[in-house]
């Protein structure tokens, strides 16, 4: 092999290399690609809150009596699919992740036998407090929350309706010797300001409009037996009459 050969495959290289680079700048000129002046996409932060119009819960006491009377069992099965992965409803089903839940309203907490409850859930039940509607309530809506340390990683269900829903079914698989309670009174009505009672308008009589009529006006109250005026008071209506003539 000689210095031509040489020469020939250092050509070779220098052609590819001027080739590539040729391609390279007929592709930059052929498709103009500009870096965006904002990185990432735009959010709107509505949509991060929930669903638009959502109504929201009103404050105060929840009306279980009046919710649960109207809630749907059905509809309360079909929320119940979401915990099926972790608990069974029927009666004797067997415990998983979580225990079953057959008669669980009025159940003491933590109390199912061979279940492994977390240290978290075995202290909130130590003294005997039982699933009631109250605190099964507020427990569905965020169970991390409402027993910080237990085990439970469902997240919660946000939706009043679903959690109402699913207690109706809780009550229906082996927890209605529970009775629902009783609806809350209804508060009486706040009249708005300026509404007060109204008072009938008196007729008064007319005044007099001369000093004779109002002579004779005392002249008929005047009756036998009656305190007259003071001479002072009969002196001066004397002057009027005779200053009127």
């Amino acid at each position: 092999m000689g210095d031509l050969f040489w020469n020939k495959v250092a050509g070779a290289v220098l052609a590819i290399l001027l080739i590539v680079m040729g391609l390279r700048e007929i592709g930059d000129i052929a498709f103009d690609a500009r870096a965006p002046e904002t990185l990432g996409f735009p959010v709107d932060p509505a949509l991060l809150e929930g669903p638009a119009g959502a109504a929201e819960e009103e404050a105060g006491p929840v009306d279980f009596g009046a919710l649960l009377a109207t809630a749907s069992v059905d509809t309360g099965e079909r929320v119940a699919r979401r915990c099926v992965a972790c608990h069974t409803f029927e009666q004797g089903g067997a415990s998983g992740t979580g225990p079953n839940m057959w008669g669980v309203l009025g159940r003491t907490v933590a109390s199912v036998p061979g279940f492994n409850y977390s240290s978290a859930m075995r202290e909130y039940g130590a003294d005997g407090t039982q699933w009631l509607y109250q605190n099964m309530y507020d427990y569905l809506e965020a169970p991390r929350r409402y027993v910080p340390g237990t085990s439970m990683a469902f997240a919660g269900l946000r939706s009043q309706e679903d959690r109402i829903n699913l207690i109706a079914y809780m009550h229906a698989m082996g927890s209605s010797g529970l009775p629902f309670p009783e609806p809350l009174p209804e508060e009486p009505a706040i009249e708005e300001e300026g509404e007060g009672p109204q008072v009938a308008a008196t007729e008064t009589p007319d005044a007099p409009a001369t000093a004779a009529e109002s002579v004779d006006d005392m002249g008929e109250l005047a009756q036998p037996g009656a305190e007259l005026p003071d001479e002072e008071l009969a002196e001066e209506l004397e002057e009027i009459l005779e200053d009127g003539e």
